[in-house]
């Protein structure tokens, strides 16, 4: 069984595990065969979920028997309805629903005794060991044999190729400077890369299935979302050593999966998403930073005019409650405004941070896949715009009045979608369907699809990223055989192209680290 890295953490086919009781060996055997690589061999996870009660509490049994028979929408998780009996399908359910015998657990020993120094800081050098512009470099993740290349953005060229942990998940991210890159695996490891020397420097496992992790805007911590545990992890980003674990846990007792953890650095705050309760949260990390909660955004106003409370001590927590889960959102460029939609929900909320509730509605409707919307100007006002992850369209809201101005249609639901300042054009995928080796490309000004490339016919092609100066667009065909299809972003012709293994994003670091508007941060 196969799941991409992007899908959504729904269960797939599970077995049995050592503290569960034995089920039929057939069943273990068409675990080890369908599922094993995605999943573990203890079902803790890898590049799918872990598949574990846990992780099932949104979900109802009809609703799992039916994505392991037909698959999930918009994920590379496929159907096993000719693969698996009806018989095997409820056999199944029965064991994923039945509690283990032990809770799996991570504890504050184990991240600490899994900690590996490589190299050490002071045994890195000063300046970088290659003469290329580190502002202008893309770390590829190469999803078919796992592995990461380094990528010259002016030479348009490789410059180092190296194995990442199993399954990277939610995006790589940089220090401020730019010189180390931080990535996470869907099974707990948290990694550092020193971009002067091309080299590993440290590594620590702070959890079983783990989401992604956010760097502070000061670079001084990275902080890690898990899904089991349900759990934040802080860790100095000097060597990843631990610094506090924070549990996902309400007042009231209640428990969450984080889905996300973002850095809002004009705020000096990380921005944690929750699956399971209708919560925002926002936590410090700079103490000696200003005050951050003041109301002072022309839109809402709070009768006191009073600071808002947050908890105290290290890293505190501010609690954001919501009219619904959000799934997933973006931000606007200041940080002000939390733009987010549930896929339960028949329309997005947009929450100001500074006063900490709802102050509107905007209408998106299907799945809406905000954590890869853009921004850009748009005649009198600025504009966001959204793939959607179920509906075949774009969807592009007014900012200045939280209304949708336009659907723009689509030959198919998109995944990704990208742009640069210096660019006027807006590239996004259809990723699945029929037409997954499209990409369309619209006009920033018109609003309008003005080419749709099909680089490798029949094959996926998705998730553009452009060079730090906008002058190069480069797309991802998404298969073992694949490559960086390299475009001019003005003339949208071909350049050249570049062979990789199943390539899936690519991060500009200084696109990244500068917040471009056209990207994800």
């Amino acid at each position: 069984m196969k799941l991409s890295r992007f899908a959504l953490p729904l269960l797939m086919l599970v077995a049995c595990d050592a503290n569960a009781a034995d089920p039929p060996r057939n069943t273990q055997e068409l675990y080890r065969e369908h599922c094993a690589q995605c999943h573990h061999n203890d079902r803790l996870g890898a590049m799918g979920p872990a598949l574990l009660p846990e992780n099932l509490e949104r979900f109802s049994k009809k609703d799992a028997a039916e994505v392991i028979a037909k698959g999930r929408p918009a994920t590379q998780m496929p159907g096993f309805a000719d693969k698996l009996s009806p018989d095997e399908i409820q056999a199944m359910m029965a064991m994923i629903y039945a509690p283990t015998a032990t809770p799996p657990t991570w504890s504050e020993q184990a991240i600490r005794e899994s900690q590996v120094i490589h190299h050490p800081n002071d045994k890195l050098p000063s300046k970088p060991v290659h003469d290329s512009d580190i502002m202008n470099l893309f770390m590829v993740v190469e999803l078919g044999d796992h592995h990461i290349t380094v990528l010259d953005g002016d030479r348009l060229e490789p410059i180092h190729r190296f194995p990442s942990r199993y399954a990277l998940h939610g995006g790589i991210k940089y220090s401020p400077d730019g010189r180390f890159a931080y990535m996470a695996s869907r099974d707990g490891w948290i990694s550092r890369f020193d971009l002067y020397s091309l080299q590993m420097t440290s590594e620590i496992r702070v959890g079983i299935n783990t989401r992604n992790v956010a760097v502070s805007g000061d670079g001084r911590f990275v902080m890690a979302a898990n899904t089991l545990p349900r759990s934040l992890v802080v860790l100095d980003a000097n060597d990843l050593s631990l610094v506090k674990i924070i549990p996902v846990v309400t007042p009231k007792g209640v428990t969450s999966r984080p889905s996300a953890v973002y850095t809002a650095a004009p705020r000096n705050t990380f921005i944690v998403a929750m699956k399971d309760i209708p919560e925002v949260w926002e936590i410090p990390y700079n103490d000696k930073a200003k005050p951050i909660y003041t109301a002072t955004v022309h839109d809402f106003q709070p009768s006191s005019g009073e600071e808002l409370p947050v908890a105290k001590g290290p890293f505190p927590i501010r609690r954001i409650e919501l009219d619904a889960i959000l799934d997933d959102f973006l931000f606007d460029q200041p940080y002000h405004h939390l733009i987010g939609a549930s896929r339960s929900a028949p329309s997005g909320q947009v929450i100001n941070l500074n006063v900490g509730r709802k102050i509107a509605s905007i209408d998106i409707a299907g799945m809406p896949h905000l954590a890869s919307g853009i921004i850009w100007p748009y005649q009198e006002t600025q504009v966001m715009a959204t793939p959607n992850l179920k509906e075949g369209e774009v969807t592009v809201v007014d900012m200045k009045t939280w209304k949708t101005i336009k659907h723009i249609p689509t030959l198919g639901p998109g995944f990704f979608m990208r742009s640069h300042e210096n660019s006027p054009y807006a590239w996004v995928d259809v990723f699945s369907g029929p037409n997954k080796d499209a990409v369309h490309v619209i006009d920033k000004a018109t609003l309008e699809i003005v080419k749709t490339p099909r680089p490798a016919p029949g094959k996926t092609s998705a998730h553009v990223e452009f060079t730090k100066d906008g002058r190069y667009a480069l797309l991802s065909i998404w298969e073992m055989d694949g490559a960086l299809v390299v475009y001019d972003a003005k003339t949208l012709e071909e350049v050249k192209r570049i062979p990789m293994k199943k390539p899936s994003g690519k991060y500009n670091v200084s696109n990244k680290i500068n917040r471009s508007s056209g990207t994800s941060h």
